[in-house]
C-alpha cells in the first residue's frame, strides 16, 4: 500500500520536488501549487483528507500552514541551507557577483555563517533576514532594497518577481539531496503516524437506551455490536477516535447520550491487537464505574488512564458553564461572551471573523475555539463565506451553547 504526499509550493518548484519524491518506491505525490505563499494554509485545509503527509518546498509556506493551525498530518519542508546555498554561491560567482556582499532572506543566520565558513568566505558584509512569524514578502522586499550594491539571495518566488527588474536576484531552489533528506524525515513520521492510527480502539458502553448509539458509532468510523451483560461493543481505530475526541481530551458523544440516559459509562482501550484493546477497555470501564453515572475513560498501555469526560446530568436548560469550560478547554468568561454573541444573532450563523472580532482575538484563535466547541457538540459548521480577498473563505458556525 502506497503513501500519498502533498507537495506544496510555487508552480515552478512543485513538479521537480514531486518527481524526486516519486523516485521512492510506494510514494505518490499530490501536486499543489500556489501563486503566492500566503495561499498555502488554504491549500492544506482543502486537501487534508487526501494525503498522509505534507512536504513544503520551503520553510515559509510550512510555517504559514503551521501557524494557521491547519496541519493535521505529519509535515516537513525542504531546507535551503548547506548544499543548496553553496551551489547558489558558485552560480553567483560564475555570474560575476561578489559573493562576500549578499543580502539573504529566510535562512537562519547561524546556517549562513556555517556555510560561508565551510567555503572559506567572510561574512562581515552579508546582510541576513532570518524567517520570523511576522515576516512577509513585502518586508523582505523592503529589506533587500535597503541593501543597494548587494546581490539578493531569496527563498521566496514573490520576492524574486518583485525585485528581478531592479536588482541582481538569485532565487534558491531545492537541491535533489535536500528534497531526499526532507522526504526521508517525513516518511518516518508519516509511517509512524499511520501505524498509530491503525491501532485498534475498542469501546465498552453501558447505556440504558440505544437511542442515538448507532449514529455515534458511525461518526467514530466504527461498528457497533451487542456484548455481554447488556454492554455494547464499539470497534474503531485510533485515528478516528483521536479526531473525534480532539486528541483524547473529551468525548462529545457522552453528553449527547446523557441527555436521554441516566447512566452512560464508556471505557475505551487502545491496543496493538483486539485482545489487548479489549483488556484495556475493561479496565477503562471499571474506572468509569468508579467515577460516577456519566463518565468516559480511555486506557492505554503502561497503566495510563485518561478521563475523557465526567459530568453529572443536569436539568434541561441548566448547563453548567464550569462543566462546559472544563470539557472544551475554554474559560467561563470566554463562554459567556460566546453566549452573548449567540443571543445577539438568534439562530443566525456567525463567521470566524465575527467571532474573532467579538472576542478580541485573532481569527486562527477563533477557529481553534470553534473547532473545540464543534467537537463537543456545542457549535455546528453551516458553510463557507467568501472573505472578499485572496485569503481563505470564512467558515460559518451556528452556536448551540
Amino acid at each position: 500500500m502506497g503513501i500519498v504526499i502533498g507537495v506544496v509550493g510555487p508552480h515552478d518548484l512543485v513538479d521537480e520536488v514531486a518527481a524526486t519524491c516519486e523516485e521512492q518506491l510506494g510514494v505518490s505525490a499530490l501536486r499543489l501549487d500556489y501563486d503566492h505563499e500566503s495561499q498555502a494554509p488554504a491549500i492544506v485545509e482543502a486537501h487534508a483528507a487526501s494525503v498522509e503527509g505534507w512536504l513544503f518546498t520551503g520553510i515559509v509556506p510550512y510555517m504559514l500552514a503551521r501557524d494557521a493551525d491547519v496541519l493535521s498530518r505529519p509535515a516537513s519542508f525542504v531546507d535551503y541551507s548547506g548544499a543548496t546555498l553553496l551551489s547558489a554561491l558558485v552560480r553567483l560567482q560564475h555570474e560575476g557577483q561578489d559573493v562576500t556582499r549578499l543580502s539573504i532572506d529566510t535562512l537562519a543566520s547561524a546556517d549562513i555563517v556555517t556555510t560561508f565558513a565551510e567555503a572559506g568566505l567572510p561574512t562581515e558584509d552579508i546582510r541576513t533576514l532570518p524567517y520570523r512569524q511576522e515576516m512577509s514578502s513585502k518586508k523582505a522586499v523592503a529589506f533587500h532594497r535597503r541593501g543597494r550594491g548587494h546581490a539578493v539571495v531569496t527563498c521566496l518566488s514573490s520576492v524574486h518577481e518583485a525585485l528581478r527588474e531592479e536588482m541582481h536576484v538569485l532565487r534558491l531552489v531545492p537541491s535533489v539531496h535536500s528534497v531526499r533528506v526532507a522526504l526521508r524525515q517525513l516518511l518516518q513520521s508519516a509511517e509512524g503516524q499511520a501505524q498509530e492510527d491503525a491501532q485498534i480502539a475498542l469501546g465498552l458502553i453501558e447505556v440504558e437506551s440505544e437511542e442515538g448509539l448507532l449514529r455515534e458509532a458511525t461518526a467514530l468510523g466504527g461498528t457497533l455490536a451487542a456484548f455481554r451483560g447488556g454492554t455494547h461493543l464499539l470497534v474503531t481505530t485510533r485515528g478516528p477516535l483521536s479526531d473525534a475526541t480532539g486528541g483524547f481530551s473529551s468525548l462529545p458523544m457522552l453528553s449527547r447520550l446523557a441527555s436521554h440516559n441516566q447512566v452512560v459509562r464508556v471505557g475505551f482501550g487502545l491496543g496493538r491487537s483486539a485482545a489487548e484493546a479489549e483488556s484495556l477497555a475493561r479496565r477503562a470501564l471499571a474506572r468509569a464505574r468508579r467515577i460516577g453515572e456519566v463518565a468516559a475513560v480511555l486506557s492505554l498501555r503502561a497503566d495510563t488512564d485518561i478521563v475523557l469526560e465526567s459530568v453529572a446530568p443536569t436539568p434541561a436548560g441548566g448547563k453548567s458553564l464550569n462543566v462546559i469550560a472544563r470539557r472544551v478547554g475554554l474559560s467561563v468568561p470566554t463562554l459567556e461572551r460566546l453566549i452573548e454573541a449567540r443571543v445577539a444573532v438568534g439562530d443566525e450563523p456567525l463567521t470566524t471573523r465575527e467571532i474573532a472580532e467579538r472576542l478580541g482575538v485573532q481569527q486562527r484563535t477563533a477557529r481553534r475555539m470553534l473547532h473545540r466547541l464543534e467537537l463537543s457538540g456545542l457549535a455546528e459548521r453551516t458553510g463557507n463565506l467568501s472573505s472578499g480577498s485572496s485569503g481563505r473563505p470564512l467558515t460559518m458556525y451556528r452556536l448551540t451553547l
